[in-house]
């Protein structure tokens, strides 16, 4: 147990009210760990914060005043930072909206980049070389590879974060701070309840998946809960798909 122990440990997960951000909180809290959660929306924050025993932070990451609200609530060392808030976009080619492009990129790229270097003293102020501090951003396999249902905006900006994921490692290595990314595939979440509510549609979407089931959250709070471990302590700079092997 000690090799996958995360007790004690302060950890701050964006979008932490549903979906993957959700499954990754109820991990880290049921397995010992101080756990703040951020949202937009405040009842929503605050609910799940009830339900799971965490801290609730409503903030809009999009702006520079949500993002000081979230570093400014959490009080001393920051172990563990997941960079899971996100935001997609559906539209035809032909119809794709530049403001579309505009609020993706703030969201998924610039709030990872942003929020990771107004906490860099509270990770810094953890991190020592026997256990760093960790930082795990959210991406997607739409940045890995083409999905058949084109999202121009948020596979760019998932690859965007991938390729943030391994920038930020190499330069943040020397100071006992590891950068990785997470790619998931298919989970209950927003963003999927298009295709995962409809019966037909969600039998068509596990199908596709080599191992044959959508993502449970215990697939997802696995793999953080790993890399903020001792377990995940050699590793910096990798994207690890969580996707039931769609990307094989």
């Amino acid at each position: 147990m000690t090799l996958f122990s995360v007790e004690g440990k302060t950890v701050v997960v964006t979008g932490g009210s549903r979906g993957i951000g959700r499954m990754i909180a109820t991990g880290f809290a049921e397995a010992g760990a101080r756990v703040y959660i951020s949202a937009r929306k405040t009842a929503e924050v605050d609910k799940t914060a009830a339900e799971l025993g965490c801290v609730a932070v409503p903030a809009d990451l999009s702006t520079p005043e949500g993002l000081q609200t979230l570093v400014s609530a959490v009080d001393g060392p920051l172990h563990v930072l997941v960079n899971n808030a996100g935001a997609t976009w559906g539209a035809p080619l032909e119809e794709f909206p530049e403001h579309a492009f505009d609020k993706l990129w703030n969201i998924n790229v610039k709030g990872v980049f942003y929020l990771t270097q107004k906490f860099l003293p509270q990770l810094r102020a953890a991190a020592s070389a026997d256990d760093p501090a960790r930082v795990i951003n959210v991406g997607s396999v739409d940045g890995i590879r083409v999905p058949e249902l084109p999202n121009y905006a948020y596979s760019a900006t998932k690859s965007g974060v991938h390729m943030l994921t391994r920038h930020l490692a190499r330069h943040l290595a020397k100071e006992h701070i590891t950068v990785n990314a997470i790619a998931p595939g298919p989970f209950e979440s927003k963003m999927m309840a298009f295709a995962l509510d409809d019966p037909t549609t969600r039998e068509l979407v596990a199908s596709n998946v080599p191992l044959g089931r959508i993502g449970r959250p215990d697939d997802m709070a696995g793999a953080a809960i790993y890399l903020a471990s001792r377990a995940g302590a050699y590793l910096t700079g990798t994207v690890i798909p969580v996707d039931g092997g769609i990307t094989a």
